[in-house]
């Protein structure tokens, strides 16, 4: 892994990973030398309900290190990359180093290159593109899309796909449109550390069932059964990778065994796209070797 003596002591730290390829031990070992604070960048270990089956760091791991943004939202509450970027804002008043690690290429995006100011989606627009998400599938709601931001957004991502049409049906102006408006960056590339891991597919489609494992010995499907109740698709809380997989056994829908090879099938999918965003769009980041 990175030599932690070659990262300035006095500069924020990014690092970016795909999924269970160790960047959160590198964020623990580099403030548990230099100091500072961890801060969460990951959309899904910002909610309180998933510790296990999002990897969130253990109690005693945020006992023993300060640790920012994990489980601070409530499973039914929407938290979106705008309200991330307000979470961050606080912590670095705080007056702490920060070294913000996680796998959500859009908030490092936000962060390091500014967000637009896009107004919010009524109630009715979101309605009407879950109808049509459900109705016309995928590939219609991408043909719906002006070509500059069919252009820009990962189209095999229904939620950013269902984001950009909402955008689009709401204002009259493309996603694309609306980040030409982009403000000032909150950090920029050249006043941090930027880090990103890029392991090798197999060596990490290994690690990722391997942690599914661990996952299901630590509590995995008692988590998904607290959510089981009222449990609704359409939250991004409920965008967990695994959890739809448990919900659907814990609802009879497969066996315990299929529940899981589905999940650890999602996880891989789920790394191979965020593989893909670093690759694409953290070209200037500096790589972090591997054992």
């Amino acid at each position: 892994m990175q030599d932690i003596a070659d990262i300035p002591a006095d500069r924020p730290v990014l690092i970016a990973g795909p999924t269970a390829s160790g960047k959160s031990a590198l964020a623990a070992a580099i403030v548990a030398r230099q100091g500072g604070v961890i801060v969460n960048a990951d959309a899904l270990q910002v909610y309180s309900c998933w510790r296990v089956l999002t990897a969130r760091p253990t109690e005693a791991e945020e006992a023993e290190l300060p640790h920012r943004l994990y489980g601070h939202v409530g499973r039914q509450e929407v938290h979106s990359v705008g309200h991330w970027l307000a979470d961050v804002r606080a912590v670095l008043a705080e007056g702490l180093r920060p070294v913000i690690v996680g796998g959500t290429g859009l908030y490092f995006s936000a962060l390091t290159e500014g967000l637009a100011t896009i107004p919010h989606t009524p109630p009715e627009v979101r309605a009407l593109a879950d109808a049509r998400l459900t109705e016309a599938g995928l590939a219609a709601m991408v043909q719906d899309l002006d070509p500059a931001t069919s252009a820009r957004i990962d189209l095999r991502n229904p939620a950013r796909v269902q984001r950009a049409w909402e955008v689009l049906r709401a204002t009259g102006r493309g996603l694309a449109d609306w980040q030409a408006e982009t403000g000032a960056p909150l950090l920029p590339l050249d006043r941090v550390v930027p880090l990103v891991i890029r392991p090798d597919r197999d060596w990490l489609a290994e690690r990722i069932d391997r942690r599914f494992d661990a996952m299901m010995a630590a509590g995995a499907l008692e988590e998904a059964h607290q959510a089981l109740a009222d449990w609704d698709p359409a939250l991004p809380s409920s965008r967990a990778i695994g959890a739809p997989e448990l919900i659907a056994h814990l609802r009879g829908e497969s066996d315990l065994d299929t529940a899981i090879a589905a999940a650890k099938l999602a996880s891989r999918q789920y790394a191979k796209r965020q593989r893909t965003w670093f690759r694409n769009r953290m070209r200037d980041w500096r790589e972090v070797p591997l054992p």
